[in-house]
């Protein structure tokens, strides 16, 4: 991976010239970029900067569900087997791409459910609790959803989860968690932590988290790891299977542009996928195919020995469609180039804001290397009237009270130039 550019200024040209020479610039013509409405003038793309909270939708998108609802229309059942994708199997079509996405191994991933469900799936059989060896760490400003899934898996288990929650904090004075803080919880209270789930990156302030370091310590204290990749999947290259995760989830409507409440993802490692002996939910489709239109003559459920043995029902036909639609540019581009090219977008938002000064700050990690698409900007001054100009220019941000702005360059569709004038409305209103 090359280095990200030095940029020279901050005059509009630049930024022009930079996406005159992005070899990803034509992908932002496969997408739908929502035009702003302006009484003055006619209307304009805005400049989106909201993908790590919803993705745009894909040109292809209309086409692939409009292939499904003619299958229904006219196989209706016969589609399941005679579809131009077969229903039956189409979960199975994401056995690569899907590997592709996280670093992991074919039959590790499954698309399925939504991200808490599957959280709760999955902690089912990886979250263990004994008399000893009973508490989950989380970050600090966990996702709120995240938060709620593991205290009430402490709940459910007999424990209190004032106790059983184990916070990783930052230093005083400090926005984001120093792995050595990390690793120095689970040293030394490994023994007690069942479970290790973090958010591979956090929500609030960008932060991408050691994942490779944190995992190994865990593993080494005997802990289960898990992790929410809500905002890491899709947005940096991924290695769950070298790792050794023991699982992660991740939904697909941000930097996978699936659309709302869009099918979410499962990695269960390939050490655990064969054990029929792991505690789990079962239901129709997680179990072995070769029995699943036995019905009745097989009472006794058989998993599917692969991250597919965690599956309840039939898939989500006209929720998988979508997914596919977006993952056919993740396979064209590969996620090494679209880190390329975020370092870049992100370096040249970071460079523009240091360039005009003013009262504002970043709070994700200024090393590159921990942080993906998302800069976290506190407001410091007029926090709301800034966002509120924003909106009126047509900069689509998303904003956290009281003063706390995450913008998100997205490689597959934010332009150079988007950084540009975004970063320029900041600084004139400094």
């Amino acid at each position: 991976m090359t280095e990200p550019l030095a940029f020279r200024g901050t005059d509009e040209a630049e930024a022009h010239a930079l996406d005159a020479n992005d070899p990803l610039a034509t992908y932002r013509d496969r997408f739908h970029i929502p035009l702003q409405e302006n009484a003055q003038q006619e209307a304009r793309p805005v400049h989106y900067f909201c993908g790590n909270s919803l993705g745009l939708q894909p040109t292809a998108v209309r086409g692939y569900v409009e292939q499904e609802l003619d299958d229904w229309r006219d196989l209706a059942v016969h589609a399941h087997f005679k579809g131009k994708t077969p229903w039956y199997s189409y979960h199975e079509v994401f056995e690569e791409s899907g590997a592709r996405l996280v670093g992991a191994k074919p039959g590790e991933v499954v698309m399925m459910n939504s991200l808490t469900v599957n959280l709760h799936l999955l902690m089912v059989s990886f979250y263990r609790p004994t008399a000893d060896r009973y508490k989950i760490l989380i970050e600090n400003a966990a996702f709120p959803s995240d938060n709620y899934a593991v205290r009430s898996q402490i709940a459910f288990h007999g424990n209190d989860p004032a106790d059983g929650v184990l916070i990783a904090r930052p230093r005083e004075g400090c926005r984001t968690i120093e792995t050595d803080d990390i690793l120095e919880i689970i040293e030394t209270q490994g023994h007690e932590i069942a479970l290790v789930m973090l958010g591979g990156v956090s929500y609030f302030t960008g932060q991408f988290f050691d994942l490779a370091k944190i995992t190994a310590a865990a593993k080494a204290k005997g802990c289960a790891v898990g992790f929410d990749l809500a905002h890491a999947a899709g947005n940096l290259p991924l290695k769950l299977h070298e790792w050794g995760a023991d699982f992660a989830a991740w939904c697909s409507y941000k930097y996978l542009n699936a659309g709302p409440g869009g099918i979410a993802g499962c990695f269960v490692h390939e050490d655990h996928a064969s054990r029929v002996d792991l505690p789990r939910f079962a239901g129709w489709w997680g179990n072995d195919p070769s029995q699943r239109f036995k019905m009745h003559l097989m009472e006794d459920f058989v998993p599917h020995r692969v991250a597919e043995g965690w599956q309840l029902s039939n898939p989500s036909i006209l929720s998988m469609a979508p997914l596919r639609a977006s993952l056919d540019m993740f396979e064209e581009v590969g996620m090494d180039r679209l880190r390329e090219k975020s370092l870049r977008l992100t370096g040249y938002l970071e460079h523009l804001l240091n360039a005009h000064g003013g009262s504002y700050e970043i709070i994700t990690p200024l090393n590159a290397a921990e942080r993906g698409c998302q800069l976290s900007i506190r407001i410091t001054e007029r926090a709301r009237e800034v966002v509120d100009t924003l909106d009126q220019r047509g900069c689509v941000c998303d904003f956290r009270e009281p003063d706390i702005m995450r913008v998100a360059p997205v490689p597959l569709y934010n332009s150079y130039y988007d950084v540009w004038v975004l970063a320029s409305i900041l600084g004139a209103h400094s």
